[in-house]
């Protein structure tokens, strides 16, 4: 039974999302992502400047006229969301938690996804894998898939994306269009206990198979402080504490320092293994990055 402010919460990203499923997006995800391959449809006669390998032999033989194959995009996609359950999604300093933004962006690709009438399945992770819907149409699984991110309290709290990317290869044997919502912050307890494969290792290897697009959730204070004093702050992760005068500017360019080599190293990461990004800040509306995003594959790929 879902409780009733849950479900009104439900209903209003599904009120949002198809807003800008029908407004922003229409048309752009579906001249973006292309389906597995060409479709035979039917046979004509050749016209000047067909392909000659598309000629049909046997069809030309029997009329004694050339005639080519026609083909047509086979369009059926399957699309998986993965999504990052772990303590530091629960945060944010401006308008909305990285867990709400998470949520919001799920399901707006899951629209787009049924739209085209592509199957749309959901991987929850933190640690381990919290949560797996196997792909599906349909607007009941949607909302299904949008229930879960929104109520699924996850039982790790450490990010562990290597793990997730190792089970999509396992559930996914065809290629799948693959969107990381995360904000990447793996740390050293993720990774105990774990396989020794590194991000970059994992990331290359499922972007072989399938189409993967990571979608990074970034909050302002994680990249600059506020001079306010001694201030305590927590590694929502780990746990671990540390007090820092944000007072003393040494001390805040030192913060600012660190978060920038890290961006670049993500950056870094991204552009080494070929896999697409699209970078969400809590403070700004995330349709109008997903909406470059859209507009620069395009352009790539046409």
């Amino acid at each position: 039974m879902i409780p009733k402010d849950l479900f009104k919460k439900i209903h209003r990203i599904e009120i949002t999302t198809n807003r800008l499923v029908t407004d922003v997006f229409a048309g752009q995800y579906h001249s973006v992502f292309k389906g597995r391959g060409m479709e035979f449809d039917e046979v004509r006669e050749y016209q000047l400047g067909d392909d000659v390998r598309t000629i049909d032999w046997n069809v030309t033989a029997r009329t004694g006229q050339l005639h080519v194959k026609k083909f047509i995009e086979e369009r059926e996609l399957t699309v998986m969301i993965l999504v990052d359950a772990s303590s530091s999604c629960q945060f944010a300093t401006v308008h909305e938690l990285k867990s709400k933004l998470a949520a919001e962006i799920a399901a707006v690709l899951a629209f787009c996804a049924i739209r085209n009438n592509d199957k749309v399945g959901l991987m929850i992770f933190a640690d381990r894998i919290e949560k797996f819907i196997p792909p599906r149409k349909g607007l009941t699984h949607v909302l299904r898939v949008i229930r879960e991110v929104l109520y699924f309290a996850p039982r790790g709290k450490a990010t562990d994306i290597v793990g997730a990317l190792e089970y999509l290869s396992k559930v996914s044997k065809r290629k799948t269009v693959s969107f990381v919502i995360s904000d990447f912050f793996e740390t050293a307890v993720s990774r105990k206990n774990k396989s020794f494969m590194s991000l970059k290792q994992a990331m290359a290897i499922a972007n072989k198979r399938h189409d993967l697009i990571a979608i990074t959730l970034n909050d302002l204070r994680e990249q600059e402080l506020v001079p306010c004093g001694l201030v305590s702050l927590e590694d929502a992760e780990s746990g671990e504490t540390t007090v820092v005068d944000t007072s003393d500017q040494g001390v805040r360019q030192g913060y600012t320092q660190k978060a920038l080599n890290r961006l670049r190293e993500r950056d870094r990461l991204f552009q080494t293994v070929g896999v697409d990004h699209i970078d969400i800040l809590t403070d700004r509306p995330y349709a109008n990055a997903m909406v470059k995003f859209f507009l620069a594959r395009r352009r790539r790929i046409w």
